[in-house]
């Protein structure tokens, strides 16, 4: 590969002339020829034996000179990258500017460059910190929910109340006929949890368990399935079973029971100190969040869309990841949904442009100051990581490419550098109401 030509475009845009030699050129001729030639038909020779010379007499001269090109782009592309010392960010758009035997092949290439990026002020930036206050009922209501976290379920005889969990059988008709989906067996059903159509879990309550009763309601017509959309059902119903959760008393016991504490007032203080902590960790990142929304409005710098679209496909791909996780496929969730993937994917737009930015904007305040990651700072990264997903810092340091998480660490620390020159206020909140 010989670089012809590098040269810097409008809108973060760059172009790459390039050749490979005539030698280099013919012999990725012939290596397309055995691989491509046993594609054609020539009549007088078995398929796959006709004779290259043959075959380019009937399909024409250049018809392995495409093949050959292709073939050669990726490692011609990637040296002429590495020459020129540009960053792409998209994909590339290459054109033939010559081919012959004689000469070898000139490519040219056009594609988006990591931009130069300028951002305005980032030292004596303004923001005023806001920790929310921690009171007696806030500790309250979290002791609420770490008693019904502990409570049992227990059967009960009597009618079902609102918060009673119900087993029963079910099975649902619109204009007669049962519809798909409609029935199961045995269902678990929590009254006042709002899981089914409004109106039907309203008249559970006041049936106790043996009754087999009617449950009419009407579909939203929102409703996801369309042929059921705002059209009335009747659900047959047979209750089995009416269940009550127990809750433990809250005293010393159940502080020893829930936690390591001896008390409740050991545990209460144990509460409330962990939301204050929780409260303050929150009111950091607002900060935090504040000062970088200021350095991200002074951008300047033509960035590239495929910055933009890249990132909005990774974060589609991360979405299909967690649902795969669920054992769930995104194009069922997309169909459940109502979407396209057209307008799924742009649903990112706001967010992917927003994280391009930041990205931008703490890499160039990291330039500027020339924060740098230390290669302590980057085996202690490398040892989170290893000690967080289990693994073996050898096995992590093979897996993650180092540079790029130096990277990562530096805009990170340019975080710090932005707020450690920032002019910080802090307000205690109370909870309205």
């Amino acid at each position: 590969m010989n670089l012809v030509k590098s040269e810097k475009l409008e809108k973060s845009m760059h172009e790459l002339q390039f050749s490979v030699d005539a030698e280099t050129f013919k012999a990725a001729i012939d290596k397309a020829y055995k691989r491509e030639g046993k594609k054609y038909n020539v009549p007088g020779f078995r398929k796959g034996h006709a004779p290259r010379a043959v075959i380019e007499k009937m399909y024409g001269a250049d018809i392995f000179h495409y093949d050959a090109i292709n073939d050669l782009f990726p490692e011609a592309y990637e040296a002429a990258v590495a020459e020129s010392g540009i960053q792409p960010v998209g994909r590339p758009e290459a054109d033939v500017v010559s081919e012959n035997l004689e000469d070898g092949v000139v490519l040219k290439v056009t594609v988006a460059v990591k931009p130069e990026i300028k951002v305005g002020n980032y030292t004596g930036l303004k923001a005023v910190k806001k920790v929310n206050t921690v009171d007696d009922a806030d500790v309250e209501a979290e002791l609420v929910r770490m008693q019904n976290r502990n409570g049992r379920i227990i059967t009960r005889e009597g009618k079902a109340e609102n918060g009673d969990t119900v087993d029963m059988d079910f099975e649902g008709f619109v204009d007669g006929a049962a519809f798909e989906g409609g029935k199961s067996e045995h269902y678990s059903l929590v009254l006042g949890s709002g899981s089914f159509i409004p109106g039907f879990e309203d008249q559970l309550i006041g049936h106790e368990a043996g009754e087999e009763f009617d449950v009419n309601v009407t579909f939203p017509e929102e409703y996801q399935a369309k042929e059921l959309a705002g059209k009335p059902a009747v659900f047959k119903i047979k209750l089995h079973e009416v269940k009550t959760k127990e809750l433990p008393a809250l005293d010393d016991e159940f502080a020893k029971d829930v936690s390591e504490y001896d008390t409740l007032d050991e545990l209460k203080a144990s509460i409330r100190k962990g939301m204050e902590e929780q409260n303050e960790k929150q009111a950091a990142l607002a900060v935090e969040n504040d000062l970088v929304d200021q350095v991200i409005a002074t951008i300047e710098g033509d960035i590239p869309e495929a910055m933009y679209e890249a990132r909005m496909d990774e974060a589609v791909r991360d979405f299909e990841y967690r649902l795969a996780q669920q054992g769930l496929k995104l194009d069922m969730y997309l169909q459940y949904m109502g979407q396209t993937m057209e307008s799924f994917r742009a649903s990112f737009r706001e967010q992917a442009e927003k994280q391009v930015k930041i990205r931008l904007a703490l890499e160039a305040v990291a330039a500027a100051e020339q924060i740098v990651a230390s290669d302590e700072e980057l085996e202690a990264e490398l040892q989170r990581v290893a000690d967080n997903y289990k693994m073996e810092l050898a096995k992590v340091k093979e897996l993650v490419n180092a540079d790029e998480v130096k990277k990562d660490l530096a805009v990170n620390k340019a975080i710090d550098f932005i707020r450690d020159h920032a002019e910080i206020t802090e307000e205690k909140v109370a909870k309205e109401g």
